[in-house]
């Protein structure tokens, strides 16, 4: 399993090559989609709206048939939806779909015996159970050639902070994680930061929290395999950003992934849409802010991104298929747009501001209502 090279997202451009690499680079759109809201179940306020849940082999099956619109992988828990039980029926799906299994995570966040929390429990009997799940869970991706561990501390976090020693919660929680990782070395993890929900506020919760974590962990590591990829300039411990969850902490989402791609850091995204704030929505792509989403695809193309865009949809009204068709057409249209804008001019806007007042603003609303009528004339640049 070759590690994904991100170096390069951190590479700064000059305005010629930043304007060269827009009018060369598109983004590829390779859509992943997470198994577990195939057949979403009831919440804390209503019944499921569906008859029955899916099995994991109708799970398979609709996600093949999404294959010729774009869906080039599946996202899953070790060891609720993964395990070793339905080893062979993942990897016989892997061979004869050609859709992989594009990132696994360790479901260290639901069970009772993390209540106190998992990698940050102040538990030794549940900190040890939450470092060899991980474990496993990193074992789980070399066997089936998966790119990427995602780490959620869902449950690593307080409601009341009164005494609660902070700083040896995260410093537990980052020597459990690089314990496990030096167990299986080699092995890329990527946290996905999320400010609260199901704890009240959840350790390492914001973006700039999360690459801290990363930074920490890596100091950590001491396996030589995984200490020569870090001597090599790789990240070993990435983020995983989601929609939904930059915009809980009120982050402004371009912003937060330009700076985890300034670090070289952006393993996998997860894509939905959400309010500022509020409860976790998961809504479909482009529903709540889609000049968030623009602006946020604009950034990775800016730097290069060539992860996956994962989809972490709760579909609760619609059917699981046509909430991931209609996400993927949107964030296609949104890409072809962007592609289709003049980067000569943006850039040039950007980098003289003083000289291009409005033009920004004025470009975007012609590129997103193409068919408008009577608009003002065109700002033109003074260059």
């Amino acid at each position: 399993m070759a590690l994904v090279d991100l170096r390069g997202q951190a590479k700064l451009k000059s305005p010629t090559a930043m304007v060269k690499h827009l009018n060369e680079f598109s983004l590829d759109l390779r859509f992943s989609a997470g198994v577990w809201f195939f057949s979403p179940g009831g919440g804390r306020f209503h019944d499921s709206y569906l008859d029955r849940k899916l099995t994991m082999e109708e799970t398979m099956e609709l996600a093949a048939g999404l294959k010729p619109y774009g869906l080039c992988g599946l996202e899953a828990h070790y060891p609720n939806e993964v395990s070793e039980d339905n080893f062979d029926l993942w990897r016989s799906f892997i061979q004869d779909t050609g859709l992989k299994l594009v990132m696994l995570a360790p479901f260290i966040f639901y069970d009772r015996q993390f209540e106190w929390g998992a990698l940050s429990s102040p538990l030794p009997k549940a900190r040890k159970a939450a470092i060899r799940r991980t474990v496993e869970t990193l074992q789980m991706c070399k066997r089936l050639d998966v790119e990427i561990a995602v780490t959620w501390p869902g449950i690593d976090g307080y409601e009341n902070p009164f005494g609660i020693d902070l700083a040896s919660a995260r410093r537990r929680f980052c020597e459990g994680l690089a314990e496990a990782m030096d167990a299986v070395p080699g092995v890329r993890v990527a946290e996905e930061p999320k400010p609260y929900e199901p704890r009240g506020h959840i350790l390492y919760g914001t973006t700039a929290e999360g690459l801290l974590m990363g930074l920490r962990t890596e100091s950590l590591l001491t396996d030589p395999k995984n200490t020569k990829l870090l001597d090599q300039g790789h990240a070993m411990v990435c983020l995983n950003p989601e929609v939904g969850h930059v915009h809980m902490g009120y982050e402004d989402l371009p912003c937060s992934l330009s700076l985890i791609l300034e670090h070289g850091r952006l393993a996998h995204t997860h894509w939905n849409s959400q309010p500022l704030g509020n409860y976790d929505q998961d809504l479909n792509v482009g529903v709540v802010s889609p000049e968030q989403t623009e602006a946020a695809l604009y950034v990775l193309k800016m730097h290069g991104y060539g992860g996956y865009f994962g989809l972490d949809l709760n579909p609760e009204r619609m059917p699981v298929r046509q909430a991931l068709l209609n996400c993927m057409d949107a964030m296609r249209a949104m890409n072809d747009r962007i592609d289709s804008l003049d980067h000569e001019a943006i850039v040039w806007a950007t980098n003289h501001p003083d000289k291009a007042r409005g033009y920004i603003e004025a470009a975007l609303i012609r590129a997103r209502y193409p068919r408008a009528k009577g608009l003002s004339p065109m700002v033109r640049l003074e260059r």
